[in-house]
């Protein structure tokens, strides 16, 4: 046995936000179930409505395994001079944090670049990546809002409300919310507020850096998100699986 186990995720699209997703040579795994949720070619108003509805099928108790194995970071580069975006899935076996598996999919984005709707814009691509994984990760975390979010489902939600996979939103800027002074010290953090509610924490992954705004994504609770980004930040400010994301959506990993 080598470990790996088949990736099936709740894949919940139906339509697409790309103009073309590139496919990579070769036959590609077949994915064990699909299930249709929402189209992604909608009105600024219509995704806005569907980040609303789904925003109450986010889980915020913890389905993490006490012995998880896999994490798996996400990320997408700028575009090129074509406006071509290429997103980057890094699975790392924990807790190593050495690198098992390196995913991309490459495509034009359909949505345009509006702030609160990114998930329209990057999750067609992060999803096309996912589902050509031949592990499955116990853990994902995306360079993004999950919970810290004006309708509380920014990117991290919306890929853990679509694939099921236990997801956290790790970002190096605040989108809403207020917080307190974090301790410089790593492990510091404080719990950051919008509108009486808290909903992620501003969290010091190293000593005298910037905080990371760390938020729950799907199936975790915000304690476990910030135990969990802390134990995969190991000599940089960001968490291993996004920060070699980052390499593999440039095509350097």
């Amino acid at each position: 046995m080598d470990g790996r186990r088949s990736c099936a995720f709740r894949h919940c699209a139906s339509g697409t936000a790309v103009a073309k997703i590139e496919q990579p040579a070769g036959r590609q795994r077949p994915i064990a179930a699909i299930r249709h949720s929402h189209p992604w070619d909608v009105s600024i108003a219509e995704a806005q409505a569907i980040q609303l509805r789904l925003a109450a099928q986010v889980s915020r108790e913890s389905g993490i395994p006490d012995q998880a194995r896999y994490v798996a970071g996400a990320d997408l580069s700028p575009p090129d001079g074509e406006g071509l975006v290429q997103c980057g899935i890094v699975v790392l076996e924990y807790p190593a944090l050495a690198v098992v598996e390196v995913k991309t999919a490459r495509g034009l984005p359909g949505f345009p670049y509006v702030p609160g709707l990114l998930s329209f814009r990057e999750s067609p691509l992060v999803l096309a990546a996912l589902e050509r994984l031949e592990h499955t990760p116990d853990l994902l975390l995306c360079d993004g809002q999950g919970l810290a979010h004006p309708r509380r489902f920014g990117l991290a939600c919306h890929l853990g409300v679509l694939t099921g996979l236990a997801t956290i939103g790790c970002a190096k800027s605040r989108l809403t919310g207020r917080h307190e002074a974090v301790a410089l010290e790593r492990g510091g953090w404080s719990p950051l507020v919008d509108r009486g509610e808290v909903v992620g924490a501003a969290l010091r992954t190293r000593e005298g850096v910037q905080p990371l705004y760390v938020s729950i994504g799907h199936r975790v609770d915000l304690p476990s998100a910030v135990r969990w980004t802390l134990a995969c930040c190991r000599r940089y400010r960001v968490p291993e699986p996004t920060r070699l994301a980052h390499f593999a959506a440039a095509g350097k990993l």
